[in-house]
């Protein structure tokens, strides 16, 4: 039977829950040892402003070598844009890798495959925290019933609108997607110097709230092996609504085409747009820009009058790698790491989202901000398939060569969605 996406990530989260009961193992390692002492490695992700990360990573540490006698931990802050070859090669070379990282959730199934990542199923299943772990985060560890790792932080995207635009022309939010474009031609009519709504053709996460809105999916589930659905009737209404948002009565296509997510949001923080699709994570720059005081968020509309588009639920991992000699203590770090207490700490000084709902309520009701996200979650997200082609798929830019493609005009939706069909199918058939 095929399953859409979202409902074959259901269904592993089924086979997690039926597993979470066995005897706590967190599977066996390359190396074969489980030493508790001695010096644990970990990779976490630089960020732009590292310093408060860094803080609150250095308390964990401190309690974790207070916790084990004879134990001393080394962080190493790693750039985002470099990842790749560096787990590449702490895959290819255990003596180099570390013994707890953080990761992308889309490169979870990649990791898994390429064998880096220990099965942490048990302990995940016996940590009392992990049961106020939001579903969709859980599933972002989650490959075919097992867990490789806890959930760090969540990242969704909302609609960010100009309240003094609105004021002037007499706009409401709009409450649908029919209403968000008409919104959106309304104000660059009014306001020629501005976006009506900054999109942009290379804007994948953006874009895919659309596709999802109206019904459709990235791929559907058979077994154990994935088979694009971009290409369905739904998603082309999807990729249609998008698309159509690229024009001189909105964002021109020669402008926009090649905008990704962070210039849509980069123009509305300039004052170039009267509204952008962004994520909690933009609110610091949006904060830092020209519109400071004269915006507010509201949940993407779907396509139903007060419906919620569902949005990808974005963020990163700690996972623990397989190689390494010290199992029982890296699975302990990972827990403190992702727990709620530090994930509390990291949304306070990061804004990072996170991943617990009763943390992400708590820190709501401190800070009115982050309420549109907190409402997105929980309309229910959406997610890339669990599998490693994944991570081939978004790297040749599949998906963004297809909405631009269209916006050009050099095909049709039926056309560049049935191309991009065809190269997701080849991913997913070299994949296995």
């Amino acid at each position: 039977m095929k399953l859409p996406v979202r409902l074959a990530g259901l269904t592993a989260l089924a086979a997690l829950v039926a597993t979470a009961c066995a005897p706590q193992s967190s599977g066996d390692t390359s190396s074969g040892k489980d030493e508790k002492s001695g010096t644990l490695r970990v990779w976490l992700f630089q960020e732009v402003g590292n310093t408060p990360k860094e803080k609150v990573v250095d308390s964990v540490v401190a309690g974790f070598e207070k916790a084990h006698a004879g134990t001393e931990v080394e962080v190493e802050y790693i750039p985002v844009e470099t990842r790749a070859q560096r787990v590449k090669a702490a895959f290819n070379d255990p003596s180099s890798a570390p013994d707890v990282m953080e990761y992308g959730n889309t490169d979870t199934a990649g990791h898994v495959k390429d064998g880096g990542l220990l099965d942490v199923t048990g302990a995940f299943g016996d940590w009392s925290e992990a049961k106020d772990t939001d579903p969709t985060a859980r599933r972002s560890v989650t490959v075919d019933g097992k867990v490789y790792g806890a959930p760090f932080y969540v990242g969704v995207r909302a609609l960010y609108y100009r309240t003094d635009v609105f004021r002037e022309l007499g706009l409401k939010p709009p409450e649908s997607m029919d209403e968000l474009a008409s919104a959106a031609r309304t104000i660059r009519a009014a306001k020629p110097g501005l976006y009506g709504l900054a999109v942009g053709g290379a804007y994948t996460y953006g874009a895919l709230p659309f596709v999802w809105a109206h019904g459709g999916e990235l791929a559907d589930r058979e077994g154990g092996s994935y088979t694009s659905a971009i290409d369905s009737p739904a998603a082309r209404k999807g990729i249609e609504a998008y698309t159509s948002l690229f024009g001189d009565d909105n964002c021109p296509a020669a402008k926009c085409a090649g905008m990704g997510g962070n210039d849509t949001v980069s123009a509305f923080a300039a004052g170039k747009a009267g509204m952008a699709i962004g994520g909690d994570f933009s609110h610091a720059a949006v904060e830092a820009g020209k519109v400071k005081g004269k915006y507010a968020v509201v949940p993407l509309p779907g396509v139903k009058s007060g419906s919620i588009a569902p949005a990808f639920a974005g963020g990163n991992n700690i996972g623990v790698l397989k190689s390494t000699s010290h199992r029982t203590l890296a699975v302990d770090l990972m827990k403190r790491l992702a727990s709620k207490k530090t994930q509390g700490e990291l949304f306070d000084a990061m804004g990072f989202l996170p991943t617990f709902t009763d943390v992400r309520r708590q820190a709501a009701a401190e800070e009115p901000f982050v309420k549109p996200f907190v409402r997105t979650l929980s309309a229910g997200t959406a997610f890339v398939p669990a599998s490693p082609a994944w991570a081939q798929i978004d790297s040749q830019l599949v998906l963004p060569t297809m909405f631009q493609e269209i916006i050009a005009g050099k095909k049709d939706v039926a056309g560049a969605s049935e191309a991009a069909a065809r190269k997701m199918d080849s991913a997913f058939g070299s994949a296995g």
